[in-house]
């Protein structure tokens, strides 16, 4: 049976409104130098994992947007398929919209909802969540869909986990970068300071890596290799505990 919903992965994807949604992928650009490699370096990452070549099904949680995980991993891994999923309406749209440009709503599965919203008995071969968990608030919410997507996949399959890594306001020199990325793509001082403002009061990223490896522990992976890295945004790849729960 599956898992009851986590109310606070609806919440967030509630200010991911048709706004929102409409700026997301060009913010997402800036804000994280290295967009391109992220997910680029991901889909590597799972092939090497998985087995270049080979059938394979991956759940990407947290979708929405320029489905950019499945864009990219799909044109180097042809036999693999997909499902989507996000909670947000206008967000699932936007990704809908970019697989039809491409060409891969034949090989994707849209899934307006949550993880939890899934069949435990669906045992994926890999799984994305990339730019998530820093949106989810407390490690309740941050266990609840690591272990989410633990429960669909298959022993010891992959998972790309990527986001902001780090309390913002603890490290200034960082957080003072990030605003000159903004300035370097044409922001002028008062949209700087706007969105200094909005990251320290808009997300909740895990604190460390450290505590990113123990969530991943807690909600049933193995150890956690990082790959990617640019400023507060890390990337890991780890696998599903045989023992996961």
């Amino acid at each position: 049976m599956s898992a009851a919903r986590d109310p606070a992965q609806t919440d967030a994807a509630q200010k991911f409104d048709g706004s929102r949604a409409a700026e997301y992928e060009q913010q997402s650009r800036i804000a994280l130098a290295g967009y391109e490699a992220c997910h680029e370096l991901s889909a590597c990452m799972l092939a090497a994992a998985i087995g270049s070549g080979r059938d394979a099904r991956v759940l990407v949680a947290g979708a929405g947007g320029g489905a950019k995980e499945i864009v990219t991993a799909a044109a180097l891994e042809p036999r693999w398929r997909f499902t989507a999923v996000d909670p947000s309406e206008p967000m699932l749209a936007l990704a809908v919209a970019r697989l039809e440009e491409r060409g891969l709503t034949e090989r994707t599965a849209v899934v307006r909802g949550t993880v939890a919203d899934l069949p435990e008995s669906e045992a994926f071969d890999a799984a994305t969540l990339i730019g998530v968990l820093h949106h989810l608030p407390g490690d309740g919410a941050k266990q609840a869909i690591l272990r989410d997507i633990a429960r669909r996949l298959a022993p010891g399959a992959p998972l790309i986990l990527a986001g902001n890594h780090q309390a913002y306001a603890s490290q200034p020199l960082l957080l003072a970068a990030w605003g000159e990325r903004w300035r370097q793509q044409g922001a002028g001082p008062d949209e700087v300071a706007a969105k200094r403002a909005k990251i320290l009061q808009g997300a909740d990223p895990p604190h460390s890596e450290q505590a990113v490896a123990d969530l991943l522990r807690e909600s049933g992976f193995g150890p956690p290799l990082r790959f990617f890295s640019s400023l507060f945004w890390g990337a890991w790849i780890a696998r599903r505990a045989p023992d996961a729960p």
